[in-house]
């Protein structure tokens, strides 16, 4: 969460966006809605985030508090946001076949050893940036249970597939730790 652009020239607003991340971030803080009010809730989430850091717990949002808390703000966002997808580029038409080597593949080779921790099926590919043997196996598996052309090769379907089931099973391993195809 991050202040909107619509909260230029709403200081407390934006303070309350920030104490809320930090909340997030830190379940022993207090959280408040960004209403825009510096009622109690807010006073209490100062006071909280002042006691926490060793300044004076006044509930007033002073230079030196406000400038801890925009300090502290970014680097709690990045724990608690979703982290950024990697997008792989491929030419239209482009496949990565037997003997093949890509950066790429050691990332096929990581989605394909989660997914055979999930489904025996699936057998565990080597780490090794390339499309071997055991590479090419592991991923016709995977096509396979996915219900697609098993080539043993990989192309943007194949990788849609497979990024889409990894993100399922990562998700639904995380809530329920539980594999689902």
């Amino acid at each position: 969460m991050r202040p909107s652009e619509s909260f230029i020239q709403q200081p407390v607003r934006s303070l309350q966006t920030m104490l809320r991340v930090l909340a997030e971030d830190d379940r022993s803080l207090p959280t408040v809605v960004p209403d825009g009010i510096y009622g109690p809730d807010t006073m209490h989430a100062v006071s909280a985030f002042q006691r926490q850091n060793g300044l004076p717990v006044t509930g007033v949002t002073d230079q030196n508090t406000w400038e801890l808390i925009v300090n502290q703000y970014e680097p709690a966002l990045i724990r608690i946001d979703k982290a950024q997808p990697i997008e792989i580029i491929m030419d239209p038409g482009q496949v990565y076949r037997l003997g093949d080597s890509s950066p790429y593949i050691y990332l096929l080779q990581s989605m394909l050893t989660q997914l055979s921790n999930d489904h025996p099926a699936i057998r565990t590919p080597p780490h090794n940036g390339v499309v071997d043997d055991a590479t090419s196996g592991s991923l016709t598996d995977f096509q396979i249970l996915a219900n697609l052309p098993a080539t043993g090769e990989l192309d943007k379907i194949t990788w849609k597939h497979l990024v889409h089931q990894f993100t399922l099973n990562a998700h639904h391993n995380a809530i329920t730790h539980t594999a689902v195809f």
